[in-house]
């Protein structure tokens, strides 16, 4: 059996996987206590066990054996994505209190991206920073089904990105040196003014994570929530969230050189037949694309990385 921890920013998920990758069991628990207990009631010979990872960095671009070494180095690598891989090293260290014996491996959403062009990677600031790009699992699982296609693949959940996809392969994405870059989100601002941060002093990185976005023009940090809403300011966030967006879009069709397939995927994306219309009710340049939900299934997608 293998057993798929997927722990992230908002939510905590688990799979089994028999040796055909057929589904046999799956929870998600409220906690990481809940998840313990959780793993401790699984009735199955665990064979192997994978981990989603955001960010790894340079160092860690391919799935990877979790020892004591790889799990040091990552435990440095806390501060790269605050809402997500502090949270990531604590499925691994439950995973090792209740499975001591089993081998475990690490994907990483960072993975997709790093045959990234230069022209697309590196930004034009003093030092070595690059584009790392997010939600990788997410992207490449729908492009996958649809490997000889122009693509722009559209995740929205609690964080929100874009990818441009060609023969299946990332050409660009929204995301950038950490998942706060790109699309409006719940919780973080995405693209802004570099200034602002300077003027947002010390706090600005919890400011732009947790406390901007949707959440900082109408108070919400639940999408279903916000839809709920008939209020100005419910709206305008929308209207926001929407906008960025079509933008991104807009840009990525321009790329790709025209668009097969607009796939949209992730909790909301795939979730909410409103979000998708209001996005693509004004883009008269998919009049001949195809548009598609496919619902996300990034457990599976580790489970076929690492079974190989």
């Amino acid at each position: 059996m293998i057993l798929i921890l997927n722990c992230g920013s908002q939510s905590i998920k688990w799979k089994l996987f028999d040796k055909n990758l057929k589904l046999k069991k799956k929870g998600q628990p409220k906690n990481f206590r809940d998840l313990k207990t959780d793993l401790k009631n699984i009735d199955q010979n665990i064979d192997l066990i994978g981990h989603r990872f955001v960010h790894g960095g340079e160092k860690f671009r391919k799935p990877v054996e979790i020892n004591k070494s790889t799990l040091r180095a990552l435990k440095k690598l806390r501060s790269l994505a605050l809402l997500h891989n502090p949270f990531n090293i604590l499925g691994i260290k439950i995973a090792s209190q209740v499975f001591p014996k089993v081998k475990q491996i690490v994907v990483f959403d960072t993975g997709f991206y790093k045959d990234l062009s230069d022209k697309v990677s590196i930004y034009p600031v003093p030092g070595n920073f690059k584009r790392f790009g997010f939600h990788g699992i997410s992207h490449e699982y729908v492009g996958n089904k649809h490997p000889k296609k122009k693509i722009i693949s559209v995740h929205l959940g609690g964080g929100a990105s874009i990818t441009a996809i060609k023969n299946g392969k990332p050409i660009d994405t929204s995301m950038g040196y950490t998942p706060m870059e790109g699309l409006m989100m719940m919780t973080r601002s995405g693209d802004i003014d570099p200034c602002i941060v300077i003027k947002l002093g010390r706090k600005a990185e919890h400011i732009l994570n947790k406390e901007s976005g949707i959440k900082a023009i109408c108070g919400e940090v639940d999408m279903r929530d916000v839809l709920k809403r008939k209020d100005k300011k419910a709206k305008l966030a929308l209207d926001m969230y929407v906008y960025r967006i079509q933008k991104y879009i807009g840009a990525y069709y321009a790329i790709l050189g025209g668009c097969d397939l607009l796939i949209f995927t992730g909790a909301i994306g795939y979730g909410s037949a409103r979000i998708r219309k209001m996005i693509t009710k004004d883009l008269k340049i998919f009049d001949k694309t195809k548009i598609l939900a496919i619902k996300p299934n990034e457990e599976l997608a580790i489970a076929q990385k690492i079974k190989k």
